[in-house]
């Protein structure tokens, strides 16, 4: 008989081939379509990495211009959007929002059920473009404050910063399109895997991108960076830090940020926002968020031998920056779009559905029995 090997949560079982993202545990490197991501994150711009990642290269001079123009042609919800949008409870969860609000636009999208590559990358062009728009209206009515309108001629991280905050400081739109390309991709982590499984069913783009926001969700997997700015929150001071993080350690409560299911020894994309994170804390001057996150970082090195990840010192950043920190996550759901997308239409450009098998570990074979027998 066959022996069945068993990975619980697919611990380093390959399910498929991808051009997109390569991760590379020994090394601990990261690259998009070859890329490097210490190249990426700082040189590029968000359009030119949401550009690599849809389309296969970075795009030409020319190539860049087109792509601007599409994503500002597309750049804007349908009413019947807006609508819809007015009869959610400002309470409801962001995530929530978004979720619904993408499932929504694929119920009037005339394109949703073509699962073509070009009416995919339309999808998916509309579909990034549209994020902000939706990412704002959830944030700004939830605080009771107007809601804005895409500036003219600025830049996709800019745009965002000021959708969502009134801030058009390019300092500060920098360090945000920095996370951006840091969080647009990362090969089949839970979120991306969802799209690809249900993209696999030749389910519409639309379908698959509400599926993986319904995972990212889940606290184990975007939730995160929310985690770590309400724990700097619950601290407060650099010289409680050490304390609380030994009163959790001992309480063998988990501690959000650290660690990660694939990148075993070292995050790359942490070191580049931890460098980020210590210059904008110093041009602010205001160090006490930095100074705790990296009195945090050194317990748990000590105690656990386990490193920060991305999410740790971005929530440093977004504070800074003043994003509010229920939109922390939702802005990596606006990042991984291109990533999401630029899957699900290669799963369906080379589709085989995706059909695991399950070790069975329940009763052996079993007589049936009338009910007057049981």
């Amino acid at each position: 008989m066959e022996t069945v090997v068993h990975n619980p949560g697919l611990d380093g079982v390959v399910v498929g081939e991808s051009a997109i993202c390569q991760i590379d545990e020994t090394r601990g490197s990261l690259r998009y379509r070859g890329y490097a991501i210490e190249d990426l994150a700082e040189q590029a711009t968000f359009e030119e990495v949401s550009f690599l990642l849809l389309h296969g290269d970075l795009p030409s001079s020319c190539d860049l211009q087109e792509w601007q123009a599409e994503l500002t042609y597309a750049g804007s919800l349908p009413t019947v959007v807006g609508q819809f949008l007015q009869t959610v409870p400002s309470s409801a969860p962001l995530m929530d929002v978004l979720r619904t609000g993408v499932s929504f636009l694929g119920m009037i999208d005339t394109e949703a059920q073509d699962v073509s590559h070009e009416a995919n990358l339309r999808k998916a062009t509309r579909l990034l473009a549209q994020m902000p728009l939706l990412l704002s209206w959830a944030v700004r009515t939830r605080y009771d404050h107007p809601v804005l309108k895409v500036p003219a001629t600025k830049s996709f991280a800019q745009s965002l910063l000021y959708l969502l905050t009134g801030d058009l400081r390019e300092s500060h739109a920098k360090e945000l399109e920095v996370s951006l390309n840091l969080y647009a991709e990362h090969e089949l982590n839970a979120s991306t895997f969802a799209a690809r499984v249900t993209a696999s069913t030749l389910a519409d783009l639309y379908g698959a991108v509400t599926a993986a926001i319904a995972t990212l969700k889940g606290p184990l997997h975007g939730g995160a960076n929310e985690g770590v700015a309400e724990m700097f929150y619950a601290i407060r001071e650099p010289e409680e830090a050490q304390g609380w993080i030994h009163a959790k350690l001992r309480g063998k409560e988990r501690v959000m940020g650290f660690g990660h299911r694939v990148l075993k020894h070292e995050d790359p994309r942490s070191a580049i926002i931890k460098r980020r994170a210590k210059a904008l804390s110093q041009q602010a001057d205001e160090t006490r968020w930095y100074e705790i996150a990296e009195i945090i970082e050194r317990t748990m090195k000590e105690e656990k031998g386990l490193l920060p990840n991305l999410d740790f010192y971005t929530a440093v950043v977004y504070q800074l920056i003043g994003i509010p920190k229920q939109a922390f996550t939702p802005i990596f759901v606006t990042s991984r779009m291109s990533g999401w997308c630029a899957h699900i239409i290669e799963q369906q450009d080379h589709n085989r559905l995706i059909r695991p098998r399950a070790s069975y570990i329940g009763h052996p074979a079993r007589e049936f029995l009338y009910i007057g027998d049981r």
